[in-house]
């Protein structure tokens, strides 16, 4: 059954539709990183890891898209350039509502709303709301049997989650300046995924279900926050003594920063599989296509 309407994201839906002009044109200012979190290559890494967490019922759908998940799973991030409205989607600034656990903010979206206005959350981003919405979108697809709906679906709701697993998507030292380290966030997402690709043995756990996406998602935004001083620590750390960011550099970060990279993908990886699994439960488990 489904337990997300306690969140109330139907009204997030419904704004999304809306698409403030405003909004577009403030979006610069409230937003202080381009948005783009984990690179390509972790990206399509980490859903072609969800894929191998999931039931025998459902493995051959996804085994036979695996190709086109991997080529669509970076469309949101590929919107930006076109729609920096689209960046709200990708965050959620935690520590613009006080301190760790952050308990000021609502997660019913229509609480959150009603609290702080929607131009508010729309400048500290709405990202666990907005995967409460594709996990719903995924459901109404498979429930319709619309596969190709599905698919993408699949696609643009596993980047989402991805989104929620990277630390920097949490705050709003999100690019790293506040702290005086100004594109941590791309070392740490981009940079050392891509460098030490063949050297991170992401594990994912078998995909489970989830009594409550959005709620779930909070949770997620939550654990990654928690990693941030660990992460500019060693940022610092690594560069100390150094003229620029060189390979030493990298090598230094890797040795300090690597096990939480790896957690945080093997996460994203489980979740994403998890987030599917949900959506086909909630449409009622039906027979999926092999291909």
């Amino acid at each position: 059954m489904r337990t997300t309407d306690g969140h109330g994201f139907g009204g997030m839906a419904a704004a999304m539709r809306l698409a403030p002009l405003a909004l577009v044109a403030t979006a610069t200012m409230f937003f202080p990183c381009d948005g783009r979190a984990w690179g390509n290559a972790a990206d399509r890494l980490i859903v072609n890891k969800a894929v191998d967490t999931l039931p025998p019922e459902m493995r051959p759908f996804f085994e036979a898209n695996r190709s086109f998940l991997a080529q669509h799973v970076t469309d949101p991030a590929d919107s930006l350039a076109k729609n920096p409205a689209e960046l709200r989607n990708h965050i959620l600034f935690l520590d613009r509502y006080g301190r760790f656990p952050f308990d000021k903010l609502p997660r019913s979206y229509k609480a959150a709303a009603a609290k702080f206005g929607k131009s508010k959350l729309d400048a500290n981003g709405v990202l666990p709301w907005q995967i409460g919405v594709y996990s719903e979108k995924l459901t109404d697809a498979m429930k319709a049997a619309k596969w190709d709906e599905a698919k993408l679906d699949a696609a643009l709701l596993a980047y989402y989650v991805a989104e929620a697993h990277d630390p920097f998507n949490t705050t709003e030292n999100s690019d790293g300046r506040l702290s005086s380290q100004p594109g941590v966030n791309e070392r740490f997402s981009t940079n050392l995924a891509e460098r030490f690709s063949s050297f991170l043995p992401v594990r994912p756990n078998d995909a489970s279900f989830i009594n409550d996406p959005t709620d779930h998602a909070f949770d997620a935004c939550l654990n990654a926050h928690a990693w941030l001083e660990q992460i500019l620590l060693a940022d610092r750390r690594a560069r100390a003594g150094l003229p620029a960011y060189t390979d030493e550099y990298y090598d230094r970060f890797y040795n300090q920063a690597a096990a939480i990279l790896i957690r945080q993908l093997s996460d994203a990886s489980t979740d994403a599989g998890s987030y599917w699994l949900t959506s086909w439960n909630n449409a009622g488990r039906p027979a999926l296509p092999q291909n």
